[in-house]
C-alpha cells in the first residue's frame, strides 16, 4: 500500500473534481463540503440533482448536505471507524466484495476480513448512535453502484484516531473497487487554498519535496547534490510537529520559531499552552499580510505579499498545479515570501542564485519526479495534474490506475479506540469544531471584509433545543462554554443541526477562540490535534457591569 499510502497522506484526491458529475454515488464523511469547500460542494450537488447520483452522508451535524442525501448517517464525534467497519462487514457477509478486484490488485484480505468479522452493524450502532439498518442501507448502496467516490476533510483526520479513518475509508474502496477509475476514488478535500502544494514542496518533518523521506540516505543525497550542500546538512531524523514544537519551547528545546502565513495563537489547540510557548520563546519571527494575533507576540514581523500580489504556483486539492500572477503591486514595504527568504538566506551566508519563482520551480522539478514534467512556460497554457513525470506528459487526472505503486493496494485491520476525552460528570457535552461559509480559518482576512463581518459577525454556540431548555438558555443569549483548558463566551445559536448532548463552534473569531477549549492530543502517526473531540460544560452567562472583553487572555485574543 505504500504508492497508496503515500498519495493519501499527502492528502491528494485520486481524481478529478471533473469526474464528480459523473459518480452514481457519492460518500461523504467529516466534510461539510457546501461550507468549508463550496465549488466542490456545487459539483456535489449538482451530481444529485440534475445527474441522479445518490449521496450518502456520515456526519453528525444536519448541514447542508444532508438536504441532498439519499442517506444520512448522524454518528457519534469520534466513531467513524466504528461505522465504516460495519459497512465492510455487511459488504463482506452479504457477498457484495468485488472479488476479481480484490485478488488481481490487492492483499491482506483475508486478514482483514477476520478483523470486521464482530464489527455488526447492531454493535457499531451501540456506539456511534447510527441505527443498524442505516448501516445495511450505505453497504448495500456503496457496493452496488458502478462508480463511486468518497470524501473526506478535517472531521475524519483531526482526530487522535485521524490515521485509523483514513484507513477504513481506503479498505472500503478497496473492498468494491472503487479505486484506479473515472468518477471513483479516495478524495481527501484540503482545508486551504494551496495545503496541497505547501505539503508537494517538503512543508512536512518528515519529507523533503515530493513525499521523498528524510530517512532514506539516497533521497538526502540526491538534494544534497542538487541543493549544493554537505551531506551531514540535511538531517535523517525527521523534525517537529506543530503541538511538538510548543511543547519543545516549554521543554527548553525550542529557542525560535518562524511562522509563515500561519496563526497558531488562534488555529491551535489548547491555545492557553500555545500562549506559554509563544510568549517564551526566546526568538519569534513572523512573515504575513497582517498583525495577527501570533504576529502582535512576534521579535520581528517580515511584510509579505498576498495570493493577489506575487507570482509563482499554487496546487490544489486535485493535484492540479496552477499559475497565480500578481494582480496588484504589493504595498508599502512588503515583498513575495520567496524573496525575503532569499534575502535573510543571503544575510546568514547562503549564495543563492534564485532571480524568479520559476527558476526555484526549475529546481524543484529536477528533484521531485510528480513534478518533472512542469515548469512554469508549460503551465501559462493551463494547470497540470500531478504526477507529470516527463515534458511531454498530459498530467494525471486520475491516480492507481491498473495498479498502485507498491504493486498491490494492502488491507488494513483497523480496531476501533475512543477519543482522547470525551464527556463526563463534570464535563457532560461533546464540543466539535469547524467552519461556516462567510469566515475562513482563524478570520485573517476574511473578518476584515465589512460585508462578511456583517453577515456573520459573532461566534456563536450551537446548541440542541433539549439542551438549551434543560440549561434555561434562549436563543441569541450569551453562554458560557468551558473545558479543562480554558473558557469562552458565545451567543448561543438553538437549532436542532447539531445532536442532543453535543455543541458545535467555528474557530473564526478571536474575541472567542474555541481553541481555547480544545485538546492537544494528538493522532500518533500523523500526530493532528483531536479538534473535533472534546469535553466541555455550558451554563448562561451574564457579562459583569464593569467589563467589556469577556474572554480571556485579553491581550492575546482580542482581534486586531
Amino acid at each position: 500500500m505504500a504508492g497508496l499510502a503515500a498519495t493519501l497522506g499527502s492528502g491528494a484526491m485520486t481524481d478529478s473534481i471533473s469526474n464528480i458529475k459523473d459518480a452514481d454515488l457519492l460518500f461523504v464523511t467529516g466534510s461539510n463540503t457546501t461550507e468549508a469547500h463550496p465549488i466542490i460542494g456545487l459539483e456535489m450537488k449538482k451530481a444529485v440533482r440534475r445527474f441522479g447520483a445518490k449521496l450518502i452522508l456520515l456526519d453528525p451535524r444536519e448541514i447542508e448536505l444532508a438536504d441532498f442525501a439519499y442517506l444520512h448517517l448522524r454518528q457519534r464525534p469520534g466513531t467513524d471507524v466504528a461505522v465504516l467497519n460495519a459497512i465492510s462487514h455487511v459488504i463482506i457477509r452479504d457477498s457484495l466484495a468485488n472479488v476479481n478486484f480484490i485478488e488481481e490488485r490487492t492483499e491482506g484480505f483475508e486478514a482483514f476480513a477476520t478483523s470486521v468479522r464482530e464489527w455488526t452493524p447492531e454493535r457499531a450502532e451501540i456506539l456511534s448512535g447510527v441505527p443498524a439498518q442505516d448501516i445495511v442501507d450505505a453497504a448495500y448502496l456503496y457496493a452496488h453502484a458502478r462508480q463511486a467516490m468518497i470524501f473526506w476533510a478535517m472531521g475524519i483526520t483531526q482526530h487522535t484516531t485521524g490515521t485509523d479513518n483514513v484507513k477504513v475509508c481506503s479498505n472500503l474502496a478497496l473492498l468494491t473497487g472503487h479505486i484506479g477509475r473515472p468518477a471513483t476514488g479516495l478524495n481527501p478535500l484540503r482545508g486551504q487554498n494551496n495545503v496541497q502544494g505547501a505539503c508537494d514542496m517538503g512543508g512536512l518533518p518528515n519529507v523533503f519535496p515530493g513525499y521523498q523521506p528524510v530517512t532514506d540516505e539516497a533521497i538526502r543525497r540526491k538534494f544534497a547534490a542538487g541543493w549544493g550542500v554537505e551531506l551531514e546538512h540535511l538531517a535523517p531524523k525527521p523534525g517537529l510537529t506543530v503541538t511538538e514544537i510548543t511543547r519543545g519551547v516549554l521543554e527548553g528545546q525550542i529557542k525560535a520559531i518562524y511562522v509563515m502565513g500561519e496563526n497558531p495563537m488562534l488555529s491551535d489547540p489548547n491555545l492557553n499552552h500555545v500562549a506559554e510557548a509563544f510568549e517564551s520563546v526566546e526568538l519569534l519571527v513572523c512573515q504575513d499580510i497582517f498583525l495577527n494575533e501570533t504576529a502582535q507576540l512576534a521579535d520581528v514581523v517580515f511584510p509579505a505579499a498576498s495570493f493577489a500580489e506575487k507570482s509563482g504556483t499554487f496546487t490544489n486539492t486535485e493535484r492540479r498545479v496552477q499559475m497565480i500572477r500578481p494582480a496588484l503591486a504589493a504595498p508599502g514595504q512588503a515583498w513575495a515570501d520567496w524573496r525575503i527568504i532569499l534575502a535573510l538566506a543571503k544575510r546568514m551566508g547562503a549564495g543563492w542564485t534564485y532571480t524568479s519563482p520559476a527558476d526555484i520551480f526549475d529546481e524543484l522539478a529536477a528533484l521531485t519526479p510528480q513534478y518533472a514534467g512542469m515548469n512554469h512556460a508549460r503551465l501559462a497554457d493551463g494547470g497540470i495534474q500531478w504526477p507529470c513525470p516527463t515534458v511531454d506528459h498530459p498530467g494525471t487526472p486520475v491516480l492507481h490506475v491498473g495498479k498502485f505503486t507498491r504493486g498491490r493496494g494492502q488491507f488494513v485491520p483497523i480496531d476501533f479506540r475512543p477519543p482522547a476525552e470525551l464527556p463526563d460528570e463534570d464535563y457532560p457535552f461533546l464540543l466539535s469544531t469547524g467552519r461556516i461559509l462567510f469566515h475562513w480559518h482563524g478570520g485573517t482576512m476574511s473578518r476584515r471584509s465589512p460585508g462578511l463581518d456583517a453577515i456573520a459577525p459573532e461566534a456563536e454556540a450551537e446548541i440542541h433545543p433539549t439542551d438549551a431548555h434543560t440549561l434555561g438558555v434562549q436563543n441569541g443569549e450569551l453562554v458560557r462554554v468551558f473545558s479543562r483548558r480554558g473558557s469562552v463566551v458565545a451567543t448561543a445559536r438553538v437549532t436542532r443541526r447539531s445532536s442532543p448532548g453535543m455543541i458545535f463552534m467555528t474557530f473564526h473569531y478571536a474575541e472567542a477562540a474555541v481553541n481555547l477549549l480544545t485538546n492537544d492530543a494528538v493522532d500518533p502517526t500523523a500526530k493532528i490535534p483531536e479538534y473535533k473531540v472534546c469535553a466541555v460544560d455550558i451554563e448562561k452567562f451574564t457579562p459583569p457591569v464593569n467589563k467589556e472583553i469577556l474572554n480571556e487572555p485579553e491581550s492575546i485574543f482580542t482581534h486586531a
